[in-house]
């Protein structure tokens, strides 16, 4: 069994920062890739910004330059720094991660979802 378990959303003014946290644990070989994704009301989710297991990163253009993801491999967990927050970041942020259980087999996990709103 694996879990993905977020923290660290809430409400904040626009303007303002919010850090992400999402931690893996269970029954884990490895972490390839990790992400956070979001999903607005009415709205596909969206690729927010990932990171490979080396620590290459791309983000989506609505984020870039306000947006930071890092990781802590040794602690499996994955981070997003979200600084002059917007209106139109409000959504719910997942957390997405590609774990090996084994040498052989590898599967992509979801977080349970933490709400950002950005609102004054």
């Amino acid at each position: 069994q694996v879990q993905l378990v977020e923290s660290g959303g809430g409400l904040v003014q626009p303007g303002g920062s919010l850090r992400l946290s999402c931690a893996a644990s269970g029954s884990i070989f490895s972490i390839n890739a990790m992400g956070w994704y979001r999903q607005a009301p009415g709205k596909e989710r969206e690729l927010v910004a990932a990171i490979t297991k080396g620590g290459s990163t791309n983000y989506a253009d609505s984020v870039k330059g306000r947006f930071t993801i890092s990781r802590d491999n040794a602690k499996n967990t994955v981070y997003l720094q979200m600084n002059s927050l917007k209106p139109e970041d409000t959504a719910v942020y997942y957390c997405n991660a590609h774990i090996r259980v084994d040498t052989i087999y590898e599967y992509d996990y979801w977080g349970q979802g933490t709400q950002v709103t950005v609102s004054s």
